[in-house]
């Protein structure tokens, strides 16, 4: 009779058990009670690699570590060691743009950096600012923060605002600031 108890209570611990364990294992795409998806990206992807065209042609290699895709909204947040390399009509490299952060407006490729960015052109003029917007239509950058530039010829001008073409050739600081020791003539 002693067996036949420890029997059953060995048959009760193992059920308990595995149904500990069948609750515990649930499925990830499961909700639970009261638990949406409202605010989570449809899609996720590390280390990734997006090449933004026009009209078939280059313009933009977006690198990233963390990508968001989020489908209604046709936005994409990518994060972490974010990396543009810029292209011209012809595919050109112009220039290449490091952040913490940026965002992509599907539809338009309208871009917006964040975060510690720099901006480096294959002419030799850098940028450094903390927020930038791309306009893939007008071909443009630009910037209504703080921004420091950086010259070929060694020169640091810095001021308010900037507005510039991708490959920093044809640039402006809105409202600068700082002293020169350059003459007039120079």
């Amino acid at each position: 009779m002693y067996d036949e108890s420890k029997k059953q209570l060995v048959f009760i611990v193992c059920y308990l058990l595995f149904g500990l364990i069948f609750v515990g294992c649930r499925s990830a795409n499961t909700q639970l009670p009261n638990e949406t998806r409202e605010g989570r990206p449809d899609q996720e992807s590390w280390g990734v690699e997006i090449t933004l065209t026009d009209e078939g042609i280059k313009r933009a290699v977006v690198v990233a570590d963390h990508l968001e895709k989020y489908n209604e909204r046709q936005f994409i947040m990518l994060e972490n060691n974010v990396v543009v390399d810029f292209y011209d009509n012809t595919e050109s490299h112009t220039s290449r743009l490091t952040a913490e952060r940026a965002e992509i407006e599907e539809q338009s490729n309208f871009m917006r950096a964040m975060g510690q960015v720099v901006v480096v052109s294959d002419s030799g003029v850098t940028l450094y600012t903390d927020t930038l917007a791309w306009d893939n239509e007008l071909e443009l950058i630009y910037t209504d923060d703080s921004v420091m530039v950086t010259t070929e010829l060694q020169d640091t001008l810095y001021g308010v605002g900037f507005e510039s073409d991708v490959r920093l050739e044809y640039w402006k600081i809105t409202q600068p600031s700082g002293v020169t020791d350059r003459g007039e003539e120079e």
